[in-house]
């Protein structure tokens, strides 16, 4: 009877360990754009997948978040409470589904509580990041780096369909770096295209990198914390914004979208970060006008 229970539990064991890593579904809305776990990476990635497009569809992947990272009150550089590495090594999140949304919760750097939501909208998916801080220590930033990739039909190397707004409208958010279009793709890339939103235009708009990055921004600020992508067909448009930002950027090797806002975070205090991203069958105005009513829902 021994010898049964001990192959019992064993084989308890066996099935725990090949058990499939834990999947909590997608959520949809009325028009039929989808959120899922993408459970090839322990870390946390969303997919968005368009309507009557498959569930394995990965033209936009979202890093959830790419990395975290604080600056201790009175230091000068910053430091990562957390950082995305791809692959199915590392620790899951419990995920959690609660209505509309997906999330979960982890402690950072020991003192740091986290909780990450994303919450499916009629247009769009809302990113949702609290910190509580139960430690001693003041940080003068802390920041959660969404990271949306656009690959296929929105896959953008040359910045061709990338756009922001100015008090002038619509421009291309490299439209001062023509010869972009012509350049051979090594000269081009790597780089980061940034545009100053309350940040001050830096005089030397073109810096190249020790690691060889080259760091370009826009001559002129843009006039809301919004940078948006058109599909190759003009069908579609992938905008994101928040409520305050330092700049927007794109490092269009992988066509991402950064808007990511910044907050204090007090000993014993708490902050909250707030950016949506847009997902429209629609123009480049539609999108806008969607982000200008919604701004101020953001915290």
């Amino acid at each position: 009877m021994l010898h049964v229970l001990v192959a019992l539990v064993l084989a308890s064991i066996a099935a725990v360990r090949a058990a499939p890593a834990q999947d909590p579904g997608s959520i949809r809305n009325p028009a039929g754009l989808q959120v899922l776990v993408e459970t090839e990476n322990a870390q946390p990635t969303l997919r968005i997948v368009l309507p009557g497009h498959p569930a394995s569809d990965r033209a936009i992947e979202v890093l959830f978040p790419e990395h975290v990272t604080a600056v201790r009150h009175g230091a000068t550089e910053g430091e990562h409470l957390y950082l995305f590495h791809p692959g199915r090594a590392g620790e899951r999140p419990a995920w959690r589904r609660t209505g509309q949304s997906l999330e979960y919760e982890r402690d950072l750097a020991g003192d740091i509580h986290f909780l990450a939501r994303a919450t499916l909208e009629s247009d769009g998916v809302r990113f949702h990041y609290e910190f509580t801080n139960r430690s001693s220590v003041a940080y003068d930033m802390i920041t959660a780096v969404t990271d949306p990739r656009l690959t296929s039909i929105f896959h953008d190397p040359r910045l061709e369909r990338t756009w922001v707004h100015d008090s002038g409208g619509f421009a291309l958010l490299a439209a001062d770096t023509p010869e972009r279009l012509t350049m051979p793709l090594e000269r081009w890339l790597p780089n980061r295209y940034m545009a100053s939103y309350t940040w001050p235009v830096p005089a030397q708009r073109v810096q190249r990198d020790a690691d060889g990055i080259t760091h370009y921004t826009r001559s002129r600020r843009v006039d809301l914390p919004f940078i948006a992508t058109r599909s190759t067909d003009g069908a579609w448009t992938v905008a994101s914004f928040t409520r305050e930002v330092g700049n927007v950027w794109s490092n269009p090797e992988l066509t991402c979208q950064h808007v990511d806002p910044q907050a204090s975070l007090a000993p014993g205090g708490q902050a909250i970060l707030e950016v949506k991203i847009l997902v429209v069958r629609g123009s480049l105005d539609e999108a806008l006008r969607a982000a200008r009513r919604q701004r101020a829902t953001l915290r």
